[in-house]
């Protein structure tokens, strides 16, 4: 493609469409927070991560039995437990010596459930 290939717009500069620019920069969010949404995306483009947000949408799970499911070992499991943990992806709770693991919450299983359908259109 070739430098006058690219797209421009074809109005001229008096005829701007101010009302939906001022429009438009009144709903964008503040960058701080634009920032933490591509981060949280982010943590949704490793797919070791992606298979651990699926087994536990189906069900909580210790790292062992995550571990297990996947075919991984524990460390590698629990690196990436990290990491979702630090993005609010997943919560857990002690029972007894094991530490289980969830989903976060619905918007989680939201998030991969329109994923999963939006991939397999």
């Amino acid at each position: 493609m070739s430098i006058n290939d690219t797209e421009h717009c074809e109005i001229s500069h008096e005829h701007k469409h101010d009302d939906k620019i001022s429009e438009f920069k009144k709903m964008m969010p503040e960058e701080d927070k634009l920032y933490d949404l591509a981060e949280l995306f982010k943590c949704f483009g490793d797919s070791t991560r992606i298979r651990i947000l699926f087994a536990l949408f189906e069900s909580e799970m210790c790292v062992c039995d995550i571990a297990n499911t996947l075919d991984m070992t524990q460390s590698a499991v629990s690196h990436q437990l990290k990491i979702l943990k630090q993005a609010k992806l997943i919560d857990f709770r002690r029972e007894g010596k094991s530490v289980i693991y969830k989903l976060a919450d619905d918007h989680v299983s939201s998030i991969i459930a329109q994923g999963a359908e939006h991939i397999l259109e």
